[in-house]
């Protein structure tokens, strides 16, 4: 266990610890894929709290962690702003990518765990991030690469994050999850197990490290340097045994 991990199960742990203690809410910053994996790790040993995991938005990748008080059947004041980036002049504006974006933030000073997903639209840019870092970022955000930009805050329900995606179908043997990462990246399981095995894989923001891990449907599939996936279930058996697998691939 590196130093980082320990600091974060003992950052987890603290919040987790308050929240059960003073009966009021808690919350972690943004955990990428990884960090949500360390938190699934000490689950168990948490106090007795609910706790439920968000990004602002569904499919997000990075969550927070929010802990529970006893009032509370769930999180209504979630710690989380969202901030619309768009070009000043449309007309001039670069093909601006989720790392320019990025890059960005961090020559501002931010920290990585400030800033959940940056959800790339038509228009510029949707950054999820933690409510007291709001008015920083929308205050001085103002140049990414060349293009001058605004940023400003918008309310959850004004916000339509369309995530575009690509319909795959295929048959498959069963749905274990090297046939359904076979299926979907369009190569063998051969090539496939470097993935799971480099713990690149990632199941509903858990590390997958079974290649036999069966699938049922609806979970959300990362993987590291391939993208990620909606596994929306099986369909239709064909005549020698083999399953038909849907797809939703995200772009």
């Amino acid at each position: 266990m590196d130093k980082e991990e320990q600091l974060l199960k003992k950052r987890i742990m603290e919040l987790a610890a308050l929240c059960y203690q003073r009966d009021i809410p808690s919350y972690t910053d943004f955990l990428n894929l990884n960090e949500q994996t360390v938190f699934h790790s000490i689950e168990r040993s948490l106090p007795p709290v609910r706790y439920l995991m968000t990004g602002g938005y569904e499919p997000a990748e990075r969550k927070i962690v929010c802990f529970l008080p006893s009032y509370e059947e769930d999180a209504t004041n979630l710690p989380i702003s969202i901030l619309k980036v768009e070009p000043v002049n449309a007309r001039f504006a670069e093909g601006l990518t989720h790392r320019d974006y990025l890059g960005a933030l961090m020559n501002l000073g931010i920290e990585r765990g400030m800033v959940g997903d940056i959800v790339i639209n038509e228009d510029g840019c949707f950054i999820f991030c933690l409510e007291r870092m709001a008015e920083y970022i929308s205050g001085e955000l103002r140049q990414v690469r060349r293009t001058s930009v605004s940023c400003t805050a918008v309310p959850a329900f004004s916000c339509r994050v369309e995530q575009k995606f690509e319909e795959i179908r295929g048959s498959i043997a069963s749905p274990r999850l090297d046939n359904v990462l076979s299926l979907v990246y369009h190569t063998s399981r051969t090539k496939i197990l470097p993935y799971i095995q480099g713990e690149k894989v990632f199941v509903d923001g858990k590390l997958a490290v079974s290649p036999s891990m069966q699938l049922k449907g609806g979970e959300i599939v990362s993987v590291r340097g391939l993208g990620k996936f909606l596994f929306t279930g099986t369909e239709n058996e064909t005549r020698k045994g083999r399953i038909f697998a849907a797809v939703r691939r995200y772009c």
